[in-house]
C-alpha cells in the first residue's frame, strides 16, 4: 500500500515545520502532533500510512507513545520511523523494542527519509 499520509510528531515547531513542508513538496498529505498524547489520539482518528515519531517530548515520550500505538488493535499495522537527537546504539534498540519499524537520528538526511519512506510504499 502506498504512503499517502504521513504523522510528524516532534514538540519542536521548526522541527514539524521543516518535516512538514519537505513531505507536502513530494506529494504527501501531512498530519502533525506536538506530543507524545496528541499523537496516539491523531494515530487512531487519522489513520496515517506512516508516523514519524521524535523521542524526546514532555509528558509521554516517543518510546511511550511507540510503545502503545505499535500495540493497540485499531494503529498496530502503522509503522513508525523513530527522527530523534538520540543516537546511541542502545536509544536505537529500545525504539526498536518499542515497535518501531525504523530509527533516524537527527538532522535527518532527507533523500535517506524519502528513500525509507519510499521503500515502505
Amino acid at each position: 500500500m502506498p504512503i499517502k499520509k504521513i504523522l510528524v510528531v516532534d514538540d519542536s515547531p521548526t522541527e514539524r515545520l521543516a518535516l512538514t513542508e519537505m513531505l507536502v513538496k513530494h506529494g504527501y498529505q501531512v498530519v502533525t502532533a506536538e506530543n507524545g498524547e496528541d499523537a496516539i489520539t491523531k494515530a487512531k482518528a487519522e489513520l496515517p500510512d506512516l508516523i514519524l515519531m521524535d523521542v524526546v517530548m514532555p509528558g509521554i515520550n516517543g518510546y511511550q507513545a511507540t510503545r502503545t500505538i505499535s500495540r493497540e488493535e485499531a494503529t498496530r499495522t502503522i509503522p513508525i520511523i523513530m527522527c530523534t537527537s538520540k543516537g546511541l546504539e542502545t536509544d536505537r534498540i529500545w525504539g526498536m523494542r518499542q515497535g518501531a519499524y525504523d530509527y533516524m537520528v537527527k538532522p535527518v538526511d532527507q533523500a535517506d527519509l524519502l528513500a525509507r519512506i519510499k521503500a515502505l510504499g
